[in-house]
């Protein structure tokens, strides 16, 4: 898969310059670092003091799809659980400068499958989702499905040749589940990722970066975190396992299942409408999702 390029951008310093100001009405750094990241461009900062903070600055186009006031009230929440580092400034146009995770340990999805970090990952979500908040934040996959879809149209960006036939088959899954009632709704990440897990030097696990979180079937969290680290079918069990404290039962294994074919379905769009800010770099990302996707939809069908 294409790179994306992670160097410093010129233009940046000054708007880090200037947030470190609002923060600290000074704003002196002795180095700054450029970090990973797929959309937003984020650096991890060092003051003469020898402190260190992140401060995200919002990517090229992500005003149409993420509300920045959305995601501070997400994010604040997730501080206040303490799944999160502590923030220190969220500007209603998405600026961030949080207090950096110190000495974090190199992360990989080898690191992610073992099986101490599975139990970890487990009691993060199930602190969220029972945490009893509603932070009034909407993520409704379907929804944000056809959001994505006018966006990918509006940039002139090619679906998928068989894609109205792969979307009435997710369409009819979910019409299943319905029949069966509402999934009750909880605080969720939403984008457990393998970039947004940071483990450190104490073993201890975060979950960072809040910008799709809202309120959800908690299953999503645990089959996308399935989904983004590779998990087999042992690692899977040991998930549901620590989540609910016993064995998964088989409905709560095939909704797990179908929560893995939404998350693919979802972002498959979300990276099309990347592909004109990051090109080949999302297209080839968008392409993996969904061969996936229809991997596992033979597999679904299966059960």
């Amino acid at each position: 898969m294409a790179e994306l390029v992670r160097e410093i951008v010129a233009e940046d310093l000054p708007i880090v310059r200037a947030l470190l100001e609002k923060v600290f009405a000074d704003g002196m750094y002795e180095d700054i670092v450029r970090l990973g990241g797929m959309t937003n461009r984020s650096y991890k900062v060092t003051r003469a003091d020898g402190k260190e903070y992140l401060v995200r600055i919002p990517g090229e186009g992500t005003e149409k799809i993420i509300d920045r006031r959305e995601e501070r009230k997400s994010t604040e929440l997730g501080c206040r659980l303490g799944i999160d580092s502590e923030l220190l400034y969220f500007g209603d146009d998405g600026m961030k400068v949080m207090r950096f995770i110190e000495n974090p340990l190199p992360m990989s999805e080898e690191v992610m499958r073992r099986k101490e970090n599975i139990a970890q990952a487990a009691a993060v979500f199930r602190r969220l989702h029972t945490c009893g908040e509603d932070t009034g934040v909407r993520f409704e996959v379907f929804e944000m499905a056809e959001m994505y879809e006018k966006i990918i149209q509006e940039n002139g960006v090619a679906l998928y040749d068989d894609y109205e036939e792969i979307r009435q088959a997710i369409m009819e899954i979910k019409t299943a589940a319905d029949a069966f009632g509402p999934a009750s709704k909880v605080p969720c990440h939403n984008d457990s990722l393998i970039g947004n897990w940071v483990l450190d030097a104490k073993g201890r696990l975060y979950l960072i970066d809040w910008e799709y979180a809202g309120m959800n079937e908690p299953m999503w969290d645990l089959s996308c975190l399935s989904i983004e680290i590779g998990y087999t079918e042992e690692n899977e069990e040991e998930l549901l396992e620590a989540y609910y404290g016993r064995e998964g039962k088989p409905d709560e294994k095939k909704r797990f299942f179908a929560s893995k074919l939404y998350v693919d379905y979802l972002w498959t769009l979300w990276g099309l409408t990347r592909v004109p800010f990051d090109g080949i770099f999302m297209q080839e990302y968008a392409d993996a999702r969904y061969m996936r996707l229809k991997r596992n939809l033979g597999a679904y069908r299966g059960l």
